[in-house]
């Protein structure tokens, strides 16, 4: 991972200095216009933070029950991005909700349990920060917690009444709006490229720091 990280990270960049001349290429859609361009990086941020959710969970697990150092630090690496990832979703979806709906935000099903899921995470770190000895073991169940969540806030859209479109606004995209199709799928790929490459130099800083941990021991001793 490390030779490619290099490469990983000027692709990545690529993609980003390009996705916005694509969007602002790219025709509108019909109804909302310009503003329907959010849906581009809207989209792909709750894909990143997905992977992000996933990673989270799957490393908290090891960690809590083997007790693998470097599957620590992948969960609490995964879990800042999954803080950062969800408040920019959250964000753009706010600047979209305000055109379709009237209003910035909704308290139907699916934002709800997203803001909660921001919030599992806030607290993951939160515990992390402060929570004192055996903290890291907390903060692996909160991580496992959220992780476990995740599949309720994307099927939310389809078992309960929201205002939210539902699980098959992909689908009808793809059939009816095939460019802009392409367009989403290529942005969620630069994120989850984003994701990848951050999440690899974020484990690598948490090494170093136990490193140094380890040396600041031994010279003590």
């Amino acid at each position: 991972m490390k030779k490619a990280f290099v490469p990983l990270a000027i692709v990545t960049a690529v993609m980003f200095a390009y996705a916005p001349i694509a969007i602002a290429r790219v025709q509108y859609e019909s109804t909302m216009l310009l503003v329907q361009k959010i849906f581009y990086f809207h989209f792909a941020t709750w894909m990143a933070l997905t992977a992000a959710v996933t990673v989270c969970g799957v490393a908290s697990a090891i960690y809590l029950f083997k007790g693998t150092p470097s599957a620590d630090r992948y969960a609490v690496a995964s879990a800042e991005l999954v803080a950062i990832f969800g408040a920019f979703g959250m964000f753009s979806g706010s600047l979209w909700g305000r055109k379709a709906w009237g209003v910035w935000w909704q308290w139907d099903a699916r934002l709800t349990m997203a803001f909660m899921l921001e919030m599992v995470f806030f607290g993951y770190l939160l515990v992390r920060k402060y929570g004192g000895p055996g903290a890291e073991k907390l903060a692996a169940a909160m991580g496992i917690f959220g992780a476990a969540t995740a599949p309720f806030i994307y099927k939310s859209v389809d078992w309960w009444r929201t205002v939210h479109p539902q699980t098959t606004v992909m689908k009808t995209l793809g059939d009816k709006f095939p460019a802009a199709w392409n367009l989403v799928w290529f942005c969620t790929a630069a994120f989850l490229l984003l994701f990848v490459v951050v999440l690899v130099a974020r484990v690598r800083l948490e090494e170093l720091r136990a490193e140094l941990d380890r040396l600041y021991l031994a010279a003590e001793e």
